[in-house]
């Protein structure tokens, strides 16, 4: 793969960034100590070589001249990996204080335009000998389950089964295809014109949805929920972290209904309206609305290129105060949504990225991006993990807490991953804005505490 024109909604992702709103994903990987009592310093080569072994991570962003604004993905022919993969020695006295505080500060610098937009930092000087990872991919290169693909080739799991299949195909025979005319006959430009009215008229559905929903929020801007979960960029990032029990999750599923991630977004709204209490806040006259991402994938469709996303629109109900009711009313909409299908409401205005032409993202895009508290307040996004057990050189992987970015005017992420036994939380704040993060962070144990205890 040479070059490859990035599909819209990546190049809306890539024109969106300022310096204050950097869009990549992260993720904050804690490892076990090496066997053998080994040096975690060793590890960087590894991450080295592993990481320059993934060809999506060889790709640069360059312009073209058509289409019209476009950009395209190309082998960076200077590749160098060093580049990219860095250790960071921390004093040992509170490793994992001082790695929440460090991936805040690294994910409020956006990554270096000109090379592979990615990042790798090995953190180490943890006193037992265990370290952390902290990742750092560009939306453009991927949305939450194609970073997970591309991530997972650091671990050695799947570095073995890629090696192995590398080898196997590279035994292979391949069949000669003919090469493809660049002039399309009759039936291509027949099929594509039938293909674009389609897209025309899911373009303005969507279109329509996300305006209505826009207008109908625009008279409560000045309100108490946006008073507390947005804030002018302040340029800075705090992270803070969880560790919620998944078979607990799972009690409380079984005993309401509904979805694990149901039951996830119930917790968030329960930590919400705790964090508000504690700190002195009123609570909101309107219970805040959340993007919740969902994946246009097809089950066990391979992870492709770029993003595949659409959304759900979730009012996450802080206002009422009694734990079942607020799990009930997250399964009643969340039913509702599911109901629709992500290519239908205001939450899929991916979908209308997908349709808009690239010239209107490249100029459209700082309108689009301050447009987002008019559509929701926080974004909460659940984002899967391999079931098994995976490990870095030998070092098992303890805890992977994925961090989404911050939408301008807008002053929290919350990112879930479920992995060994727990759900891993990552918190993403706007540094100044919400100091107290580490309170919302705990809150979110107790309200499971609460919502279990409530069964």
């Amino acid at each position: 793969m040479s070059s490859e024109l990035l599909a819209p909604l990546d190049l809306a992702f890539w024109h969106l960034e300022s310096t204050d709103h950097p869009m990549h994903l992260g993720a904050l990987a804690h490892f076990g100590p090496l066997p053998d009592g080994g040096d975690p310093s060793a590890v960087l080569e590894l991450l080295g070589s592993r990481a320059a072994a993934i060809p999506r991570l060889r790709m640069r962003v360059r312009d073209v001249l058509l289409p019209v604004g476009g950009a395209a993905w190309s082998t960076d022919k200077q590749f160098d990996v060093r580049r990219h993969v860095r250790e960071i020695a921390l004093p040992g006295a509170d490793f994992g204080a001082e790695t929440a505080r460090l991936a805040g500060e690294l994910m409020e610098r956006p990554v270096e335009r000109g090379l592979p937009p990615w990042e790798m930092y090995l953190l180490t000087g943890a006193p037992d000998g265990s370290f952390a990872v902290l990742v750092k991919l560009h939306h453009a290169l991927a949305d939450g389950m194609r970073a997970v693909a591309i991530g997972a080739g650091i671990f050695d799991e799947i570095a073995a089964v890629t090696r192995r299949a590398g080898r196997t195909a590279g035994g292979r025979r391949t069949r000669s295809v003919p090469p493809r005319s660049w002039l399309p006959g009759p039936g291509r430009i027949m099929g594509a014109a039938r293909e674009r009215i389609g897209d025309l008229g899911r373009a303005v559905e969507v279109g329509a949805s996300v305006v209505g929903a826009s207008v109908a929020r625009a008279g409560r801007l000045d309100g108490p929920t946006t008073a507390a979960l947005a804030a002018d960029s302040s340029g800075t990032r705090r992270v803070a972290t969880a560790v919620l029990d998944l078979d607990r999750v799972h009690r409380v599923r079984r005993d309401a209904g509904g979805t694990a991630n149901d039951v996830l977004l119930a917790v968030v709204a329960g930590a919400l309206r705790r964090w508000l209490d504690g700190r002195g806040a009123p609570l909101p006259g309107v219970d805040p609305r959340a993007l919740v991402p969902v994946s246009r994938r097809r089950p066990g469709a391979p992870a492709g290129t770029g993003n595949s996303l659409s959304a759900y629109l979730l009012a996450l109900p802080v206002t009422e105060p009694d734990p079942t009711a607020r799990l009930a009313a997250v399964r009643r909409d969340m039913d509702r949504n599911k109901a629709d299908g992500p290519l239908r409401g205001a939450g899929a205005v991916a979908v209308l990225a997908d349709q808009l032409p690239p010239l209107a993202h490249r100029f459209g895009a700082p309108l689009a991006g301050g447009a987002a508290r008019l559509l929701f307040d926080v974004l909460v996004t659940n984002v899967p993990l391999p079931r098994s057990a995976l490990s870095l050189g030998g070092a098992p992987l303890r805890t992977l807490f994925p961090m989404a970015p911050l939408a301008r005017g807008q002053s929290l992420a919350v990112a879930m991953s479920p992995y060994g036994g727990q759900v891993h939380v990552g918190l993403v704040a706007d540094g100044k804005a919400v100091p107290d993060l580490d309170a919302l962070a705990a809150a979110l144990a107790d309200e499971l505490d609460l919502l279990d205890g409530a069964g």
